[in-house]
């Protein structure tokens, strides 16, 4: 039976990934390569880099594919998605397809693959609707919150006390609720709209590579700062990842 790996790389540092990450990669007859077009060249060398580092089996090859853009027009979020969903599922099957019988795949997932990431549910949703006969594993990596945490020195909850995981589009929505929130996938800086300028952010882009950025403090203090640096940031990069954390309160109080 084919087999694929999905391997979590961490947040772009070749040395966030495990020595599980390594071996996995090792194992795979070829590791697929996302490419994902004009702007976001850097993404696709930071994994090329990584293959080049720690590949060491010579029959191991590379193999890049196109990663389609999501369409939006006249669909829902839902619905844009799933379609999305439904294109990439078409061609992970035809590069899983390709592979010899008995043979393996790996695909390189960005941060940790059980967080805001789908190639999980897409390479379900491949078993589902291909009929194509294999199995996969799962390979943690770092993520981008234990990223954030570490660059800012801090621990991510308050003592005693929960976290809350969401998005900028559901920050938005339903406002800050939790002591200790990180949102991931911010692209309008909900942050700054946040009626709550005594909370603190804790904020970062291209964490884990040299063009890391972090910035710290009161809300009320620095969110403006923010949304110029990261406009700015992105201009220059020509793409942007980032996440931050917004925390009310403080340790051990009630």
């Amino acid at each position: 039976m084919k087999h694929i790996q999905i391997i979590g790389i961490g947040t772009g540092n070749p040395e966030h990934l495990t020595i599980q990450a390594i071996n996995a990669m090792n194992a795979a007859d070829v590791v697929f390569l996302p490419v994902k077009g004009a702007g976001k060249e850097e993404l696709a060398d930071i994994r090329r880099e990584i293959c080049q580092r720690y590949i060491t089996r010579p029959a191991a090859r590379i193999s890049e594919f196109a990663v389609p853009q999501r369409q939006t027009a006249e669909r829902s979020y839902a619905q844009s998605v799933d379609a999305w969903h439904g294109e990439i599922a078409g061609i992970y099957g035809e590069l899983i397809a390709s592979l010899p019988d008995e043979g393996s795949g790996a695909f390189l997932v960005w941060g940790d693959p059980s967080l805001y990431d789908s190639t999980i549910r897409i390479i379900e949703r491949v078993r589902r609707e291909s009929g194509l006969d294999f199995d996969y594993t799962v390979i943690p990596g770092i993520t981008s919150i234990q990223a954030l945490a570490a660059s800012h020195r801090i621990p991510i909850n308050l003592v005693g006390k929960p976290i809350e995981i969401t998005t900028g589009r559901r920050l938005a929505q339903d406002g800050l609720r939790s002591d200790s929130t990180i949102v991931m996938l911010d692209g309008e800086q909900a942050f700054a709209k946040i009626d709550d300028p005594d909370a603190e952010i804790f904020w970062g882009a291209y964490l884990g590579t040299q063009d890391e950025i972090v910035r710290s403090g009161r809300l009320g203090d620095i969110a403006a700062d923010i949304v110029t640096l990261r406009a700015e940031a992105r201009q220059r990069h020509g793409w942007i990842m980032d996440i931050y954390l917004l925390r009310k309160g403080r340790d051990f109080e009630e």
